[in-house]
């Protein structure tokens, strides 16, 4: 039987990462209105969800609904068809979207957004998957209860000891500290070189967190016996014994580091720190990152080529591609310019 065979899956994720939208395509849809965009998503192979969402929704929340709902299942799919010599490896980078499920709850919870509204767009009620995340949000009346019902969760322990008044940014933090943790703790018990390079990119992930951390404490004044609370170990840039040094020196102390390695294109940083203080905004900084992030993900789609590493390369590109159909639907309602989103998307 060819399912299972990891030959075959990866081929079949290399065909369907072919079959995402271009950069092209991308700017296309960009000045498209969004009645027109509802159609071009669909040419782009979410038909199936946007005509099960359209008998309710319309606009912008039946793109975001069909869209969330195609991600979703795409994901379950890829994991299921995986065989128990990749599987591994994919659900350590699939599990971080229930992660991102938790954080989506528990900012509905304190944000007071109707389960209406959750259901319709941010976790899409016809999909069975989102039911339990539902009643979550159905059944809390704050944090503190919403992260009593997810108890149960892998990640259940890690909420539980956010403190009785903690903030949103809190409970975010706690789940990224311990969606890190358990991916280097599997990690490091996984073996081959696909698991050593999956690794790399994590500690890029939390390097590249930590430096923006750093960067946001910095600009609002957070004391620097706080700032260690917010930073996540793992990282190469960074690593768990500088976070001391930083904690007393803080963003200057950080930048020290990173000059002082050979890992980090601080010259093309520094650049974009420029940018970041002129515009006094983080998103030249977020956005050099990402496109780092990707530099490395790109590495996938030809490094060991029967392996866990194409198709998580595919997952991260579909990703890549909702997200980026989100903003432009997301930008064209708000009335952004198409120049505004190209410097976002492209």
């Amino acid at each position: 039987m060819m399912l299972g065979n990891t030959p075959y899956i990866a081929a079949r994720a290399k065909s369907r990462r072919q079959k995402l939208a271009d950069r092209a395509r991308l700017r296309q849809l960009i000045n498209q209105s969004v009645d027109q965009l509802t159609v071009a998503v669909g040419d782009l192979g979410y038909r199936t969800e946007i005509d099960l969402y359209a008998g309710k929704l319309t606009g912008g929340d039946l793109v975001e609904a069909a869209l969330t709902h195609n991600l979703e299942v795409e994901l379950q799919e890829i994991v299921n068809m995986s065989n128990r010599s990749i599987r591994p490896l994919i659900e350590i980078y699939t599990l971080r979207f229930e992660y991102q499920n938790a954080k989506a709850v528990l900012r509905a919870v304190h944000n007071e957004i109707s389960i209406e509204e959750v259901g319709n767009s941010i976790l899409p009620e016809v999909n069975d998957i989102n039911t339990p995340w539902l009643k979550v949000v159905e059944s809390s009346d704050d944090l503190k209860s919403a992260a009593l019902l997810m108890r149960r969760k892998s990640f259940g322990s890690a909420l539980a000891r956010v403190p009785e008044d903690g903030s949103l940014s809190e409970y975010e933090d706690a789940l990224d500290r311990h969606y890190f943790g358990t991916a280097i703790k599997a990690m490091r018990t996984a073996k081959g070189a696909p698991a050593r390079f999956l690794s790399r990119l994590f500690a890029s992930e939390i390097d590249h967190r930590n430096i923006v951390n750093i960067l946001e404490a910095s600009a609002v004044g957070i004391p620097s016996d706080q700032l260690v609370s917010l930073l996540i170990p793992g990282g190469r840039l960074l690593p768990k014994r500088s976070f001391s040094t930083i904690a007393s020196g803080g963003r200057s102390a950080m930048l020290d580091l990173l000059r002082a390695g050979d890992r980090f294109d601080m010259s093309a940083f520094d650049a974009v720190l420029e940018e970041s203080e002129s515009t006094r905004s983080l998103d030249p900084v977020i956005t050099w990152m990402k496109a780092r992030e990707y530099a490395m993900m790109q590495r996938m789609s030809y490094l060991h080529p029967v392996s866990a590493l194409p198709i998580i390369h595919y997952v991260a590109m579909k990703v890549q591609e909702v997200n980026d159909l989100r903003l432009i639907v997301r930008g064209r309602l708000a009335g952004l310019s198409a120049e505004v989103l190209e410097a976002h998307v492209l």
